[in-house]
């Protein structure tokens, strides 16, 4: 079995609905690492940059204002990202969050448990968990800098390079 990376976010209706400790014990079965973690109050290009692959659905408007918190308001407007690391990690952390649709999740998943569908339609399904290698990757990169990922063994999770920049020097993903 491979290590793998993953990004699981705890979306603002599990923070409204004060899940993040059951969420975060739930997702301790599968005796994951956690090297990064931080609270994020998700801007508006984040959002669309997030769901990029669904913006040609209708419901993608609906879909950026939910993981921004804008059906919840303060202080629900919030996300708490994580990248958690383990054998196989993927899948293992896929079938604890469930299927994206709550009602079709398995009733011991955290989707199936605590997750519902709108009047709207928008899957309030109180977590995201990446879908596989590669859109993790692209995932963390768009969540968290190089710094914020404890680095392994020395090395950083990804390759990193140094920009500068007229007023800063920072450690930027290449």
């Amino acid at each position: 079995m491979a290590i793998e990376q993953l990004l699981i976010l705890i979306k603002p209706d599990g923070i409204k609905k004060s899940l993040t400790g059951n969420i975060l014990t739930k997702l301790s079965e599968a005796r994951m690492v956690i090297i990064g973690a931080k609270v994020v109050k998700v801007s508006k290009e984040l959002a669309e940059q997030h769901y990029y692959h669904l913006k040609d659905k209708p419901f993608f408007s609906e879909l950026v204002d939910y993981i921004q918190g804008k059906l919840y308001g303060e202080p629900w407007d919030r996300v708490l990202a994580f990248v958690y690391q383990g054998e196989d990690a993927i899948a293992r952390m896929r079938k604890i969050a469930g299927a994206t649709n709550p009602e079709e999740a398995d009733p011991v998943s955290i989707r199936g448990a605590y997750g519902r569908i709108t009047t709207k339609g928008v899957y309030e399904n109180v977590v995201h968990c990446s879908s596989d290698v590669s859109e993790a990757e692209r995932e963390i990169k768009l969540w968290f800098k190089p710094e914020e990922v404890v680095k392994e063994m020395g090395n950083n999770l990804y390759p990193t390079k140094e920009v500068i920049t007229p007023n800063k020097k920072e450690i930027v993903w290449s």
